[in-house]
């Protein structure tokens, strides 16, 4: 029994004391290190694992002195940086995008929009194909395209007649299927000539437009293809302007290849004043699934102050490492 304890108390101070330097290091945004940002990615994880080295420690530490205070402080503490980052995405906070409520009035003013990062690599087409079926939104915003990828969802044009397809093999390729009519429709490329992005009007069945930026901004690790590795996110920033000098209501929506919390995403949601739909409701985490341990929320939907939500869901996943998302929005200002 001693034995048992003594390991614990030696694994409980190890684990604590990593899990502490790696949040006081996850606050260092300036550092151009790739790996330093990634700690900002495996925020619930670490809250997780400060939370059970405080269960675990206290009951087995026989000495209060300096050194077990500091320690028992320093998670303490640790628990408070990580709390603060992940509360807003928990049902304890306020909702940063109302909730509405389905109605006759709206009926005309509310879409539907499943996003999904297809996974360049996966072929299990039918099964997405399915679940598109069954979920029926009103656009489709399908990143990892490539030219395999766009002819297997050939059988969706069927329905959405309204498409913006750019197929790419560097898994930048994105493909937008739209039941709603679609005018002045770009695609431009904000950082990487390789990376495009989609930006055009849709129009509700009552007439009203609003504007849909759809974004795959490349990640903050090294990677064969685009990456962002020692530099700032300036796509999506540069998005967040164009949001902030626009008057027509605006969604931003896509895989940011970043996490909800991490200081490009709060600098974009500052600049653009746009607000995600998570806030409030929960960290829907979209990568990962086919790792249950580590999955971040990294597929995004931010819209400015004139939306509320109708449906907010995580839907089942396909053969992706992405789950995708679903959310179902009025435009009701």
């Amino acid at each position: 029994m001693k034995t048992a304890k003594k390991v614990t108390f030696y694994l409980t101070l190890i684990l604590g004391t990593l899990l502490i330097l790696a949040t006081l290091l996850s606050l260092l945004y300036n550092l151009p290190y790739w790996y330093i940002k990634m700690l900002d990615f495996p925020r619930e994880q670490m809250l997780a694992g400060l939370l059970l080295c405080i269960i675990l420690f206290v009951p087995v530490n026989n000495k209060w002195n300096f050194s077990a205070v500091a320690f028992a402080v320093g998670l303490v503490s640790a628990i408070a940086i990580q709390s603060t980052f992940i509360l807003p995405y928990t049902s304890l906070t306020d909702k940063a995008v109302a909730s509405a409520k389905p109605s006759a009035q709206l009926a005309d003013r509310t879409f539907s929009i499943l996003i999904a990062n297809i996974w360049m690599e996966n072929r299990q087409a039918k099964r997405f194909l399915q679940l598109v079926q069954q979920a029926d939104p009103d656009l489709v915003l399908a990143m990892e395209t490539d030219e395999w990828w766009v002819d297997q969802l050939s059988p969706l044009q069927q329905k959405y007649t309204h498409v913006v397809s750019y197929p790419l093999d560097n898994t930048y390729g994105m493909v937008l299927y739209s039941k709603l009519p679609l005018k002045e429709t770009d695609i431009m490329f904000l950082k990487h000539e390789t990376v495009p992005s989609i930006h055009t009007n849709v129009v509700l069945p009552n007439g009203e437009e609003f504007i849909l930026h759809a974004m795959h901004p490349v990640p903050p690790k090294p990677s064969k293809h685009p990456d962002n590795v020692g530099e700032e996110e300036e796509a999506l920033l540069k998005v967040g302007r164009m949001v902030s000098q626009s008057e027509i209501p605006s969604v931003v929506a896509g895989d940011f290849n970043d996490v909800a919390w991490s200081r490009t995403s709060r600098m974009f949601n500052t600049q653009s004043q746009l607000h995600d739909v998570r806030v409030g409701r929960g960290t829907y985490n979209s990568f990962g699934a086919n790792n249950i341990l580590l999955r971040y929320p990294l597929d995004h939907v931010y819209v400015s102050e004139e939306f509320q939500v109708q449906v907010l869901k995580r839907l089942p996943k396909f053969g992706s490492d992405h789950f995708p998302i679903l959310v179902k929005l009025s435009l009701v200002k």
